[in-house]
């Protein structure tokens, strides 16, 4: 219990000293993350629809032979970046781009080391939301394309207008997967010197040796944003789910006709029964409520 004690009296010393280094080093983590996440899905979307168009031998073969490039080039990048540490990619990025190209292209500045870690978290991001989109594309009922191709569809109509829809709501879920996992890995950009997080917390332990209370704020610091982050993506789907209270809508002119609905209190437009049949209706309920009341 004092053990307890002295570490909850050493992190509110080190709050009281550094609060705001470590707010500064939360706001650039949700910064970085989101900004990412939203970009690699968009690399992922992308890269999904290009490895989902059909194509069979009685297509074109330049156009046959396009798209077996460009599935295979999404291929490479997908197993590159997914089979690869994201620390290795932002010193191949950060680093290896000025040695290749001789200094030529270079993040120079707090404005480069920013775009460099977007670069690296977003493709870093998008290799991965590349093959949940092909999946949230895939399990569609094929039959909804062959239905959409069936009353005249173009492919880019079919996608836009019925497979994506279904597909993005399939996906919601992969892609808070990734931005949760994004908070937490964008720790690994201190090493192209990004003032994250864990950037902040590394530089105030190394001033003042407090590791474990700081890290214990670091724990708590993460542990509140992914949790924030699951609450707000878990919004979003119920959102796009919209409500579970419905009622059936039942004004369909057609089933009125048929006359196999009928609305209480409420005449139709399409009523097959007279006026007269009405009034001979509404005359009789009188007549036999006045005999009824007369046997009383």
């Amino acid at each position: 219990m004092e053990k307890l004690v002295k570490l909850g009296q050493d992190m509110i010393l080190l709050w009281d000293n550094y609060g705001a280094a470590y707010l500064s080093g939360i706001v650039n983590t949700v910064i970085l993350a989101v900004v990412a996440t939203v970009i690699g899905c968009i690399i992922g979307l992308a890269c999904g629809i290009l490895n989902t168009i059909p194509y069979s031998p009685q297509d074109h073969a330049a156009k046959r032979t396009l798209l077996k490039v460009v599935r295979a080039i999404v291929r490479i990048y997908v197993e590159v970046f997914r089979g690869t540490p994201m620390v290795l990619q932002a010193v191949f990025i950060y680093y290896g781009l000025p040695y290749f190209t001789d200094g030529r292209v270079a993040f120079s500045g707090n404005s480069g080391i920013w775009l460099a870690s977007i670069i690296v978290v977003s493709i870093n991001t998008g290799a991965y939301m590349a093959e949940s989109v092909r999946g949230g594309i895939i399990s569609i009922d094929p039959g909804q394309t062959e239905g959409a191709m069936a009353i005249g569809m173009t492919h880019v109509q079919t996608m836009t207008n019925v497979i994506l829809p279904q597909a993005i709501r399939n996906i919601i879920p992969q892609i808070g997967n990734n931005l949760i996992i994004n908070i937490k890995d964008t720790s690994v950009m201190f090493i192209i010197s990004f003032t994250e997080f864990f950037a902040w917390h590394r530089y105030i332990v190394g001033v003042n040796n407090m590791y474990f209370p700081s890290a214990a704020i670091e724990m708590i610091g993460y542990l509140t944003m992914t949790l924030i982050a699951s609450f707000l993506l878990r919004l979003v789907e119920k959102l796009m789910d919209g409500s579970d209270s419905y009622e059936l809508v039942q004004t369909d002119p057609l089933t009125m006709t048929a006359g196999t609905y009928n609305y209480p209190d409420r005449g139709t437009p399409f009523d097959e029964r007279s006026k007269e049949y009405r009034e001979r209706t509404k005359e009789s309920l009188k007549n036999r409520n006045g005999s009824t009341r007369g046997e009383r």
